[in-house]
């Protein structure tokens, strides 16, 4: 036998699924100021935006994503150090620097104690988010399809990044 739904069954689901919504939703918007790290070089909104170009504040200090291969780094192969953009903090090496064919800066390995990570769900899935170990900057996300050794494809924005030739 089927049950009448009424108006006011109805109207409790509604507020429970609101309720639901609105939970994931928050949850999905990352820290909160409470759990916010604090990084050795930090600087005001404002002196950020003085610091960088709106396209690296964009990236480094809101976690934009620059559009794929728009990047002059995609196509650098000399022997150096990738920078970040914001602090100068030495990040990536071009000895783990490969073509991953996605139109991003894509590195294997990242120089020891360089980066963090933290979870990113502003997408339908979960994604790893890296930053920059010494200012907090926004720099891109890892993926577990790259090649050997470590097998993961750090994909980096190239306006984030600033390369320092050997």
């Amino acid at each position: 036998m089927l049950e009448r739904f009424t108006a006011t069954d109805r109207r409790r689901f509604l507020a429970y699924l609101g309720v639901g919504v609105a939970a994931t939703t928050l949850a999905a918007c990352g820290e909160s100021p409470a759990e916010a790290k604090t990084y050795p070089v930090h600087f005001t909104p404002e002196q950020w935006r003085k610091r960088l170009t709106s396209a690296q504040y964009a990236v480094l200090r809101e976690e934009a994503t620059e559009r794929p291969f728009t990047s002059p780094l995609l196509k650098e192969h000399r022997a150096g150090i990738f920078a970040c953009q914001g602090c100068g903090n030495k990040v990536y090496s071009s000895k783990t620097k490969y073509d991953s064919g996605t139109g991003w800066p894509s590195f294997w390995a990242a120089i020891d104690g360089s980066i963090g990570t933290k979870a990113d769900h502003k997408l339908v899935y979960t994604r790893t988010e890296v930053h920059c170990a010494r200012c907090g900057g926004h720099l891109g996300h890892i993926f577990d399809d790259g090649p050997k050794p470590t097998g993961k494809r750090h994909c980096i924005n190239g306006v984030a990044l600033k390369f320092l030739p050997a």
